[in-house]
């Protein structure tokens, strides 16, 4: 089985990272195949609305990156979004990814059909609820299978690190990453 965890931040190695490491360890342990993919190494563009990719499950409009991002999330069993909270909602990034995706789902139905999913946020102070919930209504909206956890899935702290000092935060990632191993094992 494998995963695919998808880092909406700019910082590679920031707070979304360290989240998304956290799932990663448990699904791990698990013994499934674990990938973080950092959109930031791709220089996304957002959607034309053209709609050219009807048939052909993937965009035929925009070489940027986009196309290999999506491969890997339907090649995986399982689906992670993490994002930081910018202006109370996802990153530039992870909006790009998402509304890409979204067009190639809705024009390709059932790509992502019964796959685990889940979505975590990185926050300094306010705005991670929107932030999961944009993300969640994508993976719903793609009849993927939500993994919860203790709490809300998002984990506090400003500069790079800081997320390590809220510890309800951190375990919550390790349950939802052992949550989101034993739903991918049952799918």
């Amino acid at each position: 089985m494998r995963l695919a965890a998808f880092n909406g931040s700019s910082r590679k190695n920031g707070n979304t990272r360290i989240l998304l490491e956290i799932i990663c360890d448990e699904t791990r342990r698990a013994g499934i195949d674990s990938e973080i993919i950092s959109l930031s190494d791709f220089p996304l563009r957002g959607c034309l609305g053209c709609f050219a990719c009807k048939g052909q499950a993937h965009c035929i409009t925009i070489d940027d990156g986009f196309n290999d991002c999506f491969a890997k999330m339907r090649e995986a069993d399982g689906i992670v979004l993490g994002s930081p909270v910018y202006s109370a909602d996802v990153s530039a990034p992870m909006k790009a990814f998402l509304e890409r995706a979204g067009v190639v789902c809705a024009s390709n139905p059932g790509l992502l059909r019964r796959k685990a999913g889940a979505a975590v946020a990185a926050v300094r102070r306010a705005g991670g609820l929107n932030t999961v919930d944009s993300m969640n209504h994508f993976l719903l909206n793609k009849e993927v299978i939500l993994a919860g956890s203790t709490y809300w899935n998002m984990v506090y702290g400003k500069e790079p690190g800081d997320v390590r000092r809220d510890e309800e935060g951190m375990r919550n990632m390790q349950n939802l990453g052992e949550n989101l191993a034993w739903l991918m094992r049952r799918l």
